[in-house]
């Protein structure tokens, strides 16, 4: 897997972002299954695997976005911006679609704690990609957020360049 990631980003930088948000699925994970009361046996941990896949997807996804929004031109800065907010929704959609997908083999004996364990760990690793990697992405690479007239700057030169 990390051969696969390191080949796919290109970088380490973005391979240790990307797999830094991975553990936050044990909140998740650990919370869904004392609240419906199944164990952390060998099902739940397969689960927990499965849920690792889903949770550096998702983290993929946004750090290839916002490298995308960077390519094109926009500031470092508002291209954290931009691309968390471009892929919010996609992002939330899926791990939704995940998640009710669990929905039926939870009551079962043998499936239910690895559906459980799908389930609250997306729903909290989801919610904290989306808040913490664009974060961490921020911190890591010491991007400062614009001064107000940098930013006063840009978009004179944006309603100039549109009225030419």
């Amino acid at each position: 897997m990390l051969v696969v990631l390191m080949i796919q980003l290109q970088s380490f930088s973005r391979l240790f972002l990307v797999l830094s948000v991975a553990p936050f699925g044990l909140i998740g994970v650990v919370a869904a299954l004392l609240i419906a009361g199944k164990p952390l046996g060998f099902v739940a941990i397969l689960g927990v695997l499965a849920l690792v896949g889903m949770i550096v997807r998702n983290s993929v996804i946004l750090a290839d976005q916002i490298d995308t929004e960077i390519a094109h031109g926009r500031a470092p800065w508002d291209a954290v911006i931009a691309a968390t907010l471009h892929r919010f929704r996609p992002i939330l959609l899926t791990a939704a679609a995940a998640i009710l997908g669990m929905i039926p083999i939870a009551p079962t004996v043998f499936w239910g704690p690895m559906a459980y364990s799908i389930m609250g760990g997306l729903a909290v690793a989801t919610m904290l990609t989306l808040v913490f990697l664009p974060a961490l992405y921020v911190a890591w690479f010491r991007i400062k957020e614009p001064s107000p007239q940098e930013v006063d700057r840009a978009d004179h030169s944006h309603q100039l360049l549109q009225t030419s």
